[in-house]
């Protein structure tokens, strides 16, 4: 962690800013959001349906305006973006602590999601610009901030569950007030681009074929990662009967990449290129899931999760700094936010398609009485995006310039 904190001041002031940022926004968010669906169904009495209803319409909001977000960044500026989408989440977040209603539980679920849409591209695209030619270190730190959030959000949240969900929820807001009247007064401005169209830059991005099947095949990434929230937990609680397991896999995910990040990520620097790294991370990324794949008695099948998710957790590390970084090269000078908004919207697709798969293979094994069948299917889905990605590099059909509009 020293070694994070010295790569971390060794960046200009904006860049120590956004990190900061990126911390605070995941603790006041993962301080909330684990617990949001059984405040929905327990304490407000809904039904799982509309529990889901509401869950589904941040991601729906988030997703589908993230293009939009990105775009609008590179337009009116990074600093504008950030900070309004802060202020909406500190409304949305406020609202869902005071509101009962259903219409208004929505209302405020959809302005948490279009938050995200605002200033995750903006935040991106800032980082970026500012770190010039050390993006990947850059987003190796980032990577750790952002985790570190992850794992201290959670742990609030649990301690103010003592008192009633509607006192979360309003700290949370107030961690997002006091975080955009921090981020208004110290987060320089970079002016943004006016004669950047909304609809030119989506019409360029859409012709740039080689970022379009270099976001396809990553997406296959974000549904291996996806599995710490979804079949892991899943098959953790089937093993220990209790909560201790889910616990135990989001401790070692996060505590390994806050811990690892920067010093694998410069280690592979040295030895690797970008595309090397990003192709071996989602090769170890689908291996990951051969401990699971095999058959085991009950009493191994925890230790084989968390070997799963070490090696997962690992794989993710290796590949999202030149991930990143690639993603803003396809961008160049003048689109970056549009790029990471587009790239952010296809992959909450892919998610959304890929869980889908993934949950009918978790139910089939069951029924089917195959239980590596979901294991297999996700170690299949990585090492086959791992090969098509690889192919485009060896056929020269991975470049990173964007396209001319």
């Amino acid at each position: 962690m020293k070694s994070t904190l010295a790569q971390a001041r060794s960046f200009n002031r904006p860049v120590r800013l956004l990190l900061v940022n990126q911390l605070t926004i995941n603790i006041g968010f993962y301080m909330l959001m684990p617990y949001l669906a059984t405040y929905l169904t327990d304490d407000l009495g809904l039904a799982v349906w509309m529990a889901g209803l509401i869950l589904g319409v941040r991601n729906l909001s988030q997703q589908g305006m993230f293009l939009l977000g990105g775009s609008l960044a590179d337009r009116l500026g990074y600093k504008p973006m950030i900070l309004a989408g802060l202020a909406l989440r500190t409304i949305g977040f406020g609202l869902l602590g005071l509101v009962h209603a259903v219409p208004a539980l929505i209302v405020a679920s959809a302005l948490t999601g279009l938050a995200g849409a605002l200033f995750n591209p903006a935040a991106r695209a800032y980082l970026a610009q500012e770190a010039g030619e050390r993006k990947v270190e850059a987003f190796a730190v980032f990577n750790v901030f952002y985790q570190c959030g992850i794992l201290i959000g959670p742990i609030i949240g649990l301690l103010l569950q003592a008192t009633a969900f509607q006192i979360t929820c309003l700290v949370a807001a107030g961690v997002f007030a006091l975080l955009a009247a921090a981020q208004a007064k110290a987060l320089p401005a970079r002016p943004g681009n006016p004669r950047a169209g909304l609809l030119k830059g989506w019409r360029e991005v859409a012709r740039n074929r080689p970022f379009l099947l270099f976001a396809v095949v990553m997406t296959g990434s974000y549904v291996l990662n996806f599995q710490i929230y979804l079949s892991l937990p899943i098959e953790a609680r089937r093993a220990t009967g209790g909560e201790l397991g889910v616990a135990l896999i989001f401790a070692l995910s996060g505590g390994l990449a806050a811990l690892g990040q920067v010093r694998l990520t410069q280690w592979i620097k040295e030895r690797w290129e970008p595309e090397q790294a990003m192709g071996r991370g989602l090769w170890l990324m689908g291996a990951s899931f051969l401990p699971l794949a095999v058959p085991l008695p009950l009493a191994a099948t925890l230790a084989a999760v968390l070997l799963t998710t070490l090696l997962l957790t690992l794989g993710t590390m290796i590949l999202y700094p030149f991930e990143m970084t690639t993603i803003a090269r396809f961008g160049g000078d003048h689109r970056v936010g549009t790029y990471y908004g587009c790239y952010n919207t296809i992959s909450g697709l892919g998610i959304a398609i890929g869980n889908l798969a993934i949950g009918a293979a978790l139910d089939a094994a069951r029924s089917l009485t195959l239980p590596a069948l979901p294991w297999w299917t996700l170690l299949s889905l990585g090492w086959a995006c791992a090969a098509v990605l690889f192919t485009l590099i060896r056929t020269g059909r991975f470049r990173t310039a964007p396209a001319i509009s």
